[in-house]
């Protein structure tokens, strides 16, 4: 999913995430805290999430604020993914200048043994995000242009619908 998100100047940025949920506490990704991602939100805890798919001319847009969970629950969705996921977390450094690509090498070959050494070794800056939608919006392109746009808004007794224009 496409991840959006404005630094603490309001400058925006977007870039590709994976998604780690969706249930009744929100959209889940995850991310280190010091990352750039991290500090936007830490600055400005509201972002917007797009889902799409270019074969069947359709769209999810989800805008909402932003909560970290708990460092509990932050460590469990790290270490229920992959060793190599472990590897790249504990490699940390998220968005920071790198001096050489053999430096890059070097953390990640010896990230990649502590994660293989200890499968359970924390990633202290490791956070899992939620995103708990205040709209979301269903877009069906059509071949005529007379595109279907569906907007759910949270409202105080629930979620209204409405229809937009294209």
């Amino acid at each position: 999913m496409s991840l959006a998100t404005a630094d603490e100047e309001g400058r925006p940025d977007v870039r590709i995430v994976m998604l780690h949920g969706a249930d009744p506490d929100g959209w889940s990704f995850a991310t280190h805290a010091t990352s750039r991602k991290g500090r936007a939100l830490e600055a400005r805890p509201y972002a917007a999430l797009a889902f799409y798919w270019p074969v069947l001319g359709r769209q999810v847009r989800v805008r909402g604020p932003v909560a970290p969970a708990p460092y509990e629950e932050s460590q469990a969705d790290l270490h229920a993914r992959s060793t190599g996921a472990l590897a790249a977390a504990l490699t940390g450094r998220q968005s920071e200048e790198l001096a050489s690509a053999d430096a890059l090498r070097d953390a990640s070959a010896a990230a990649w043994a502590r994660a293989r050494e200890n499968p359970a070794e924390p990633a202290p800056t490791w956070t899992l995000y939620r995103l708990r939608p205040d709209t979301v919006e269903f877009f069906q392109g059509a071949a005529d242009r007379a595109h279907i746009r569906l907007e759910y808004r949270s409202t105080e007794f629930g979620w209204s619908r409405a229809l937009l224009w294209p």
